[in-house]
């Protein structure tokens, strides 16, 4: 089968409306959605972020550049994984991007979920409003006091009693439930601790004002709680839903979880590139803008070869990012897993090498707040713990590197 990894001809007007939307009407005010921040509520939006962020959706959606994210479905755009991947670069771009056109984690994977596996009765719900932009999600996966790597590990608690699911436990670093507009959690829980390890667990919608759920406290990223978006810290206290609540089945966590993380490791590493073509944009300007000792900075402390490796690598890690999403295109998500376990062990960290040559060619300004490079740092450093350290995805590719040379026992 020729694979195919360009630009196709339907994908062509969508991609230059999507790079000029950002260009043009998103870029421009990131700064400003940014400054707004330390104005009030840190986890509400001020007056005016609300309408910066509301106008940018109201545009995208009359644009009609909106929900292109959901590959392989009636209900998107019927892009292929390859063609959204292009997209989702151009929203690593720009820290507002993504949600102005309604392509934001872990909405996208909790809406992908709710497409997928969801009841006609959760998707009216709560997939409707998600699609619509009128509310946020969170996804409540890793606890405290667990190695959270090895899902398995995972132990809050579900207990059937009369109809309702009982949920005890505590989870942490949980993305987005800080925004007042998170009203709804996909959590994964142990409900059948009596199967396999394989077949303990289970994915349900707990909303947010459920009696019992506490947010006892935002965790730092960098010594940066991240409003408004926010990584709770949160507890389960005999949290009482309904049966119904229950996503596809008890027992079929992982099947949920495979369905969600497959798609969206793709989307998290080509918006990591995209952040990383950002910051050798900003690196090139600055190397040429700029003169130290009578040189241009292009010129002084091996700047060229930084340059060149960025590019380089850039180019390299998109290739392979694009190749995933080709094997998911035609072989389905768990046939990739090796491929997805690449790119999640290899992408960010090419993006946090960009980005830090930007940092340092920049100076202390690399560090400051005006310009986007620290917090493109911090972000993209936090992909490397994001749906799977880089270690457990290393472990996969070896694993399955080693496979054809193992012995087995007679």
């Amino acid at each position: 089968m020729t694979m195919d990894l360009g630009v196709t001809d339907r994908l062509r007007p969508l991609l230059d409306a999507v790079k000029t939307f950002i260009e043009e009407r998103v870029l421009p005010v990131d700064a400003e959605y940014l400054a707004e921040i330390d104005k009030g509520d840190r986890w509400a939006l001020t007056a005016r972020q609300s309408e910066i962020i509301e106008s940018l959706k109201a545009e995208a959606k009359e644009q009609n550049l909106w929900n292109f994210w959901l590959s392989d479905s009636d209900s998107g755009y019927g892009l292929t994984t390859v063609e959204y991947a292009y997209l989702a670069e151009e929203t690593g771009r720009s820290y507002l991007a993504a949600e102005a056109m309604n392509c934001s984690a872990p909405d996208t994977g909790n809406m992908e979920v709710l497409e997928r596996y969801g009841t006609p009765e959760q998707k009216k719900q709560w997939l409707e409003p998600l699609l619509n932009g009128e509310i946020r999600s969170a996804y409540a996966m890793s606890e405290p006091d667990v190695a959270s790597s090895d899902a398995t590990n995972i132990a809050t608690s579900a207990v059937l009693e009369n109809g309702e699911w009982v949920i005890n436990g505590e989870k942490t670093y949980i993305s987005g439930a800080g925004d007042h507009r998170c009203k709804i959690m996909i959590c994964m829980v142990k409900s059948n601790p009596e199967n396999d390890r394989h077949h303990q667990h289970s994915q349900i919608l707990v909303p947010m004002d459920a009696p019992g759920v506490e947010i006892v406290r935002a965790m730092d990223v960098f010594e940066n709680d991240d409003a408004p978006h926010g990584h709770m810290h949160i507890r389960f206290t005999d949290v009482r839903v309904p049966e119904s609540n229950m996503i596809l089945g008890a027992g079929r966590g992982f099947e949920v979880a495979q369905g969600r993380l497959g798609p969206g490791r793709i989307h998290h590493c080509m918006r990591a590139i995209g952040a990383a073509e950002q910051a050798l944009e900003l690196m090139c300007k600055r190397a040429v803008s700029r003169t130290a000792f009578g040189r241009p900075l292009a010129k002084l402390g091996g700047n060229y070869d930084k340059i060149a490796n960025a590019r380089i690598n850039i180019d390299m890690a998109r290739l392979l990012t694009l190749q995933t999403a080709h094997v998911i295109d035609t072989q389905g998500v768990q046939e990739a897993q090796v491929w997805i376990s690449k790119i999640k062990a290899l992408v960010p960290n090419v993006a946090l090498q960009v980005i830090d040559d930007a940092i340092q060619l920049h100076g202390a300004a690399g560090i400051s707040q005006d310009f986007p490079l620290a917090k493109m740092y911090a972000n993209t450093r936090t992909l490397r713990f994001a749906d799977g350290p880089d270690e457990v995805h290393r472990m996969v590719v070896a694993r399955n590197e080693l496979r054809p040379y193992i012995r087995k026992p007679k």
